[in-house]
């Protein structure tokens, strides 16, 4: 039965966004066949085309008019309706071209950069065991006898090869996090100083042991130690360049979300800006609310109908004496400007009327819900087995007496693009497997949690441009600023340095601890 009235819901969302549609293109054309616009100077149109929610929350026709009555909801949205469960839209459009174009050069960039680098690592692996058994493989017959000394030192080399070996798996074999517009200045010069240094001993190798034929094995054994020993080394280095030097926090950054303003701030050490931007762009999809155009879109048309005055026309033209009337009306039209703040201040108090009246609504019918449900003992299992059922099931059986409540505020709040029903179930599933309370249930929809929170097809900032005057690889200073820009708004990032903090110590003798007791004859001591 609710799949049924999931259907129905479903459907009649649809004829209503659908019959909106066609209202709205014929209005378009009507405009369009008109000779002249309103505006003169502007004859541009701009469609919006939006798809409801491949999985509504349940709710009839009538809660759908008086939430778009109350939201103002669907005023200017055109839709596209069909018996698809799939929708585009112009972002998701002008997502996939941007994706297309880039991703051609990501890859090859992405594939080049492992493919050096494994190349690279072969050579420094193979370089020690090289020198080693290629005058066994040449010349053995006139190497000097090694004996004992040979083996200690081929024990030290396989030991130390498996050091460096598990070293740079950890240190460099990492899944990368993101794709930076430019390489890391400090890996690459730490390439080249590897490939230049086994260049070199191969250089000296050939020159020096190849074309003579060196007889000492031993100096040659220990000769592929010190190579095995300068690698340690310069591992030692790598770690100190790439992963300790970045550990002191040096600065804090300002983070500001361009849209609705919320800021944070963080610290971060010697790093450079592309390297910046990356913390930060991890740190915004933790700490920062997920970001909500419909708030803004609520807000713009508020303060455009407040912006909207009076306009004084002299239609019988400059010879009548229109002045008193036309100050009258401007008077009038500055008086309702100015009044304008208690409309909004009425406005806003409705809303939170609305918002906690429907909140309360919702914890009295999540509560009643949860009611119903009994986690069974093992004996209870065993005695009545038929009646028992799974979390899932347990979820759908509860979920109507909840639905229109939770749509409600869901619609009030303007979160209802971010949940879906399936995912409403899982949650709800979730909860009742781990025996937890309607609180912790209503948690995920009374606060608007992190970006993270929600699934990756409801985020709205998954492709970023880094924009900066200064070069992306050159490090942070004092007062640089750069900015975060996705489809539909952007980060801007303020760099502060921590000052210098001069702290001065005070010896306070504990025997200077003394005090005397100054008696007046008016007080009662």
């Amino acid at each position: 039965m609710s799949a049924a009235m999931d259907t129905e819901s479903t459907y009649s969302g649809y004829s209503h966004y659908s019959g909106h549609s066609k209202k709205a293109h014929r209005q378009g054309r009507d405009r369009h066949k008109s000779p002249r616009s309103k505006d003169g100077s502007r004859s541009e149109k701009s469609v919006t085309i939006q798809t409801p929610p491949a999985e509504p929350l349940l709710g009839n026709d009538a809660s759908r008019a008086e939430e778009a009555q109350d939201d103002n909801w669907g005023e200017t949205t055109t839709a596209i309706t069909g018996t698809s469960e799939h929708s585009i839209s112009q972002e998701d459009i002008a997502r996939i071209s941007k994706d297309l174009e880039d991703s051609v050069g990501l890859d090859c960039k992405r594939y080049l950069g492992l493919t050096v680098a494994a190349v690279l690592g072969l050579l420094v692996f193979l370089t020690p065991i090289a020198f080693i058994l290629l005058p066994q493989i040449l010349w053995r017959d006139d190497l000097e006898p090694c004996g004992t000394v040979c083996e200690g030192l081929f024990i030290s080399v396989a030991f130390k090869l498996l050091i460096l070996l598990i070293g740079t798996w950890a240190l460099f074999f990492r899944q990368p996090k993101a794709d930076l517009p430019r390489v890391f200045v400090f890996r690459a010069l730490l390439s080249v100083l590897i490939f230049l240094f086994v260049f070199s001993y191969w250089l000296f190798y050939g020159v020096r042991i190849l074309d003579s034929k060196d007889t000492n094995y031993q100096g040659i054994v220990q000769y592929a130690v010190s190579l095995v020993d300068a690698l340690l080394f310069i591992h030692y280095l790598a770690i100190v360049l790439l992963e300790l030097r970045q550990l002191q926090p040096m600065f804090t950054v300002k983070v500001v979300r361009s849209t609705d303003g919320e800021s944070r701030y963080y610290s971060l050490g010697h790093l450079s800006i592309q390297r910046a931007a990356l913390v930060v762009l991890e740190n915004y999809y933790r700490d920062f609310t997920v970001y909500n155009p419909a708030l803004l879109t609520a807000s713009k048309s508020r303060a455009a109908k407040h912006m909207a005055g009076l306009k004084v026309y002299n239609v019988d033209g400059p010879g009548n004496n229109v002045t008193g009337q036309s100050r009258a009306m401007i008077a009038a039209a500055a008086r309702r400007r100015d009044s304008s703040h208690n409309e909004l201040y009425y406005e806003e108090a409705d809303h939170e009327r609305r918002v906690k009246k429907r909140r309360a609504r919702l914890v009295v019918a999540v509560e009643e819900a949860f009611t119903h449900i009994k986690r069974l003992q093992a004996e209870e299992q065993q005695k009545a087995p038929g009646e028992t059922m799974d979390p899932r099931e347990a979820a759908q059986a509860i979920f109507p007496s909840m639905a229109r409540a939770l749509q409600k505020y869901l619609r009030t709040t303007r979160q209802q693009q971010y949940h879906s029903m399936e995912s409403i179930l899982q949650h709800l599933s979730f909860c009742i497997t781990n025996n937890m309370t309607p609180k912790a249930f209503l948690e995920r929809y009374l606060n608007p949690g992190p970006t993270l929170q929600y699934d990756k097809d409801r985020w709205f900032s998954k492709q970023w441009t880094l924009v900066s005057e200064e070069a992306v690889t050159s490090g942070l200073q004092d007062g640089t600023v750069f900015v975060l820009k996705c489809l539909d708004f952007s980060l801007v990032v303020n760099v502060k340095k921590i000052p210098f903090i001069k702290l001065s110590e005070e010896f306070i003798d504990p025997k200077s601890h003394k005090f005397v007791l100054r008696l007046q004859s008016e007080t009662s001591v």
